[in-house]
């Protein structure tokens, strides 16, 4: 997700610390190339114009022309217009004052909108609240059954017509979506449920039909959040699908979905500027937990090439929850230079459990300038289950005590997990060289120590 502008502007800058002293044309050139860059990453043109307006009415003066770090003051001002940009400080939920809290999805059909709905319901789950999903969607063939499926993965109830979905079959009961949405509603205040999504009939145009019958359920469940649910791949196509639905309805927040395929996700950038409406969550993967709260500050920290430190932190605290005392073991053995692929196969299935090793290293900081274009997205996550295959071919008494594993043993591991010999010699010796590093690391520490205490 707009990796090439990332890409762009970690350039642009680059460019900037070069020169030290920087003048007026230095600048012109540097907002030149800012434009060019969010035109190409297919950002609304009068969005794009009026953004570089504002940075150069911001950069005049000698705060910016005489300062020795001009390039700084420039990345400053650009980085505060692009959170302004995408919507300033990030909105919290509307809760309802009375539960439930009732939030309607709307969308263009193939907008990924019954997914996305399954993603939110689960999102909510691990906030600790009560959900029920409703199947509003009685236009599209199976609709009611897919968001049942989904409902089962996420582990949430689904509320369709004739009731709860037990996991059976479809219900054949005939019914329309404000009957629907109406029972919903009072069995989740039966229930004391905190929140019901409503998953609604998607259009593949703006249906003067389907939108009134959305708006018949809109006045009928009083929501307090309406999210609009955008396909990023569509470009600025999605900006004007959201401007046509706020015209109708009160969006309170758009979620864009397939922001980690290869997508320019300008109208990320366009769509509060073109509509006021701010983005409240993005989808980045296809498993049910691969949705992210949107944060203007991040994103545009993001884009800009400063990375995304407190996303990092906070997949490493949802992978590593409840794993303390191992991490305290893995901490010590790594003090002493004492690992062993135990311990190697553990942090293995920590990381994974962050997500895809791609998504991750996009968070590290100056990571985009770093790597050739292209190198994040061509990374094989298959490569990982290769190692892990390895490791799980040894026996507990090798993975313990990897220096016993010799020549012949090296071969039966290769034939066991499907790899060649270098392969796992590779392997073994990387884990001899991370020993070597954390005895080395732990004895410059204690150098440290002592000279401090003197």
């Amino acid at each position: 997700m707009l990796d090439n502008l990332t890409r762009r502007l970690s350039g642009v800058f680059a460019g900037l610390r070069k020169k030290g002293r920087l003048n007026e044309d230095d600048v012109n050139t540097m907002l030149r190339e800012v434009r060019v860059a969010l035109l190409e990453a297919d950002v609304n043109f009068l969005v794009a114009k009026a953004f570089v307006a504002t940075i150069k009415d911001q950069a005049v003066g000698e705060e910016v022309y005489g300062s020795l770090t001009a390039d700084q003051t420039l990345l400053k001002i650009v980085r505060d217009e692009l959170v302004t940009l995408l919507g300033g400080e990030e909105t919290p939920v509307l809760w309802s004052p009375a539960p439930p809290t009732v939030i309607l999805m709307a969308g263009i059909q193939g907008s990924g909108k019954t997914t996305t709905s399954a993603k939110l319901a689960k999102w909510f789950g691990k906030q600790g609240k009560k959900v029920l999903l409703v199947a509003c969607d009685l236009q599209r063939p199976a609709a009611v059954k897919q968001l049942q499926v989904l409902g089962q993965q996420v582990g949430v109830p689904v509320f369709g017509p004739g009731g709860i979905l037990d996991g059976g079959a479809e219900p054949n009961v005939q019914s329309d979506p404000v009957t629907v949405a109406r029972k919903a509603l009072d069995h989740a205040r039966h229930y004391f449920l905190d929140v019901v999504i409503l998953d609604t009939a998607g259009r593949t145009t703006i249906d003067d039909a389907l939108m009134a019958e959305l708006k018949r359920v809109s006045d009928a469940t009083r929501p307090s959040e309406t999210l609009l649910i955008l396909d990023s791949t569509t470009g600025q196509e999605a900006v004007n699908v959201a401007q046509a639905f706020n015209e109708r309805l009160k969006l309170t927040g758009v979620i864009f979905t397939k922001l980690d395929g290869d997508t320019r996700g300008g109208a990320v950038l366009s769509v509060k500027a073109a509509t006021g409406v701010p983005v409240r969550f993005t989808g980045v993967g296809e498993q049910t937990d691969a949705l992210e709260p949107f944060y203007p500050k991040r994103m545009a920290e993001r884009i800009l090439g400063m990375g995304d430190v407190m996303g990092i932190i906070e997949k490493a605290e949802e992978a590593f929850q409840g794993e303390e005392e191992t991490m305290l073991d893995f901490q010590t053995k790594m003090r002493t230079g004492k690992l062993d692929f135990n311990d190697f196969l553990q942090q293995l299935r920590m990381v994974r459990k962050m997500g895809p090793i791609k998504n991750v290293m996009k968070l590290m900081p100056g990571m985009s300038s770093m790597v050739p274009e292209g190198a994040l997205d061509a990374i094989d996550e298959r490569q990982i289950d290769r190692v892990q295959a390895i490791v799980l071919s040894m026996t507990p008494k090798e993975r313990a005590n990897p220096d016993i594993i010799n020549g012949s043993r090296r071969r039966r591991i290769a034939r066991g997990s499907g790899s060649s010999q270098e392969d796992v010699n590779r392997l073994i010796d990387q884990l001899y060289q991370m020993r070597k590093g954390m005895k080395q690391m732990s004895k410059m520490g204690k150098r440290m120590n002592k000279y401090r205490r003197r």
